[in-house]
């Protein structure tokens, strides 16, 4: 007999749910359940890794950046990443999707998502205390004595690429590049970076894997945590321009259309609408300020951060109540007035912010922009977006297409 991939699918996902359900209840026993599990030994070990946190008693700052791919997430990272009394991970939830979602499937069914969404809470939780090693289960190949060399983007973290987590040769104030953490450091000791983490007064996380903020109300609401999200977001237009040269496989189509002028019919519009509803979706709840999200909730614009950039800044430490460490405000002077050759790496940060914000407007045809207006109008309105009405309109760099807003944190 033979089975159709449909059949195959399913069975892979089942697989993935049953995985999933083990490894999460795993962790509600180890929250809940040490004081009364009957086998004294395994109770004492389990409550031992994983204590019982009913509240968050040291008040640390939770902090989590909720960006989509290409809006300027890896810039707005390195805000807190320079802090020093910050430890920031740079996209821990990659490693959730690269064990539970089959890469055939590229994340797209309402099923994978609820199992994505889930498993990255349970992370979120553990990650924003301390609890490093709860990271494991989503590490491949599994790290040995708690260590490993699979973190993802490990040198986008400065915690993890500086002393005492890493000790390379050199000076004891020496920054890392991230190309040179890896090599520089060897394998990652789960331990010592959590200790790192726990001397540390707050905690950031960056993530593009989590579509809206709705999706995040239950760690928002958890009493264990202090939970603020800094929600990014960029014109649509401007994403979609930079995805297409960046991911240029992925989004050759859409050069196609560029190219030759005619759209391909078999053009995959859900690269763009999906941004689009996610982003409305999730800023229509935050612009409607619900109870849950009092205090707990900033809307950034990437074209804001872009044009005054320390201006921005200084307005997301003072919604954190956190204070501006100098090293942030060196870092912004030194990588928002970039030489754009030294800004080449895709996920780079140095840069002339301000002229970055709108070269899309130079990159995409007329017709492109103005079935991307037509797709995403409701949402361009709502974070005040201008339509452009021509391609003279479009290519004049004297005519800008932000409109002056004030999105006031909810507090």
């Amino acid at each position: 007999m033979q089975c159709s991939w449909k059949a195959v699918l399913l069975l892979a996902l089942a697989s993935i749910a049953i995985q999933y359900t083990a490894i999460r209840t795993f962790t509600a026993k180890s929250f809940h359940s040490c004081p009364g599990l009957a086998e004294a030994g395994l109770a004492e070990r389990l409550c031992e890794e994983n204590p019982t946190f009913t509240y968050n008693l040291s008040r640390k700052t939770h902090i989590l950046i909720l960006a989509t791919t290409r809006s300027g997430s890896s810039f707005v990272g390195q805000l807190f990443n320079q802090h020093l009394d910050v430890f920031y991970l740079f996209e821990p939830l990659y490693h959730v999707q690269n064990m539970l979602i089959p890469r055939f499937t590229q994340g797209k069914s309402p099923a994978d998502r609820r199992v994505m969404l889930g498993a990255s809470r349970d992370l979120l939780r553990s990650l924003y205390d301390c609890d490093l090693y709860f990271l494991e289960n989503y590490i491949k190949p599994p790290p040995v004595n708690h260590t490993t060399d699979r973190i993802f983007r490990r040198g986008a973290s400065r915690v993890l690429c500086s002393r005492p987590v890493c000790d390379p040769p050199g000076s004891a104030d020496l920054v890392l590049e991230e190309g040179d953490c890896v090599r520089k450091c060897g394998l990652l000791n789960l331990t010592v970076a959590a200790e790192a983490c726990r001397e540390r007064s707050h905690v950031a996380i960056k993530t593009v894997r989590v579509p809206e903020v709705n999706d995040l109300r239950a760690l928002v609401e958890d009493p264990r945590l202090n939970l603020k999200v800094i929600q990014l977001v960029r014109d649509p237009r401007g994403i979609l321009a930079s995805r297409s040269e960046t991911f240029r496989d992925t989004y050759r189509l859409w050069r196609l259309w560029y190219g030759t002028g005619r759209k391909p019919y078999n053009l995959d519009v859900t690269q763009l609408t999906t941004v689009c509803e996610d982003f409305s979706n999730s800023v229509s709840t935050g612009l409607m300020r619900p109870p849950w999200l009092k205090g707990k909730y900033m809307l950034v614009r990437y074209e804001d951060l872009a044009r005054n950039p320390m201006k921005k800044t200084e307005e997301i430490y003072g919604f954190l109540g956190i204070p501006l460490d100098s090293h942030v405000a060196r870092w912004i002077q030194n990588n928002t007035r970039g030489d754009p050759a030294l800004g080449k790496h895709k996920y780079g940060t140095v840069r002339n912010s301000a002229a970055t914000a709108e070269k899309w407007r130079f990159r995409l045809s007329y017709d492109i922009v103005a079935f991307a207006q037509n797709a995403c109008q409701q949402v361009l309105a709502q974070l005040g977006y201008k339509m452009a009405a021509s391609e003279e309109e479009l290519k004049n760099p004297s005519i800008s297409l932000v409109e002056e807003r004030d999105f006031r944190p909810f507090s």
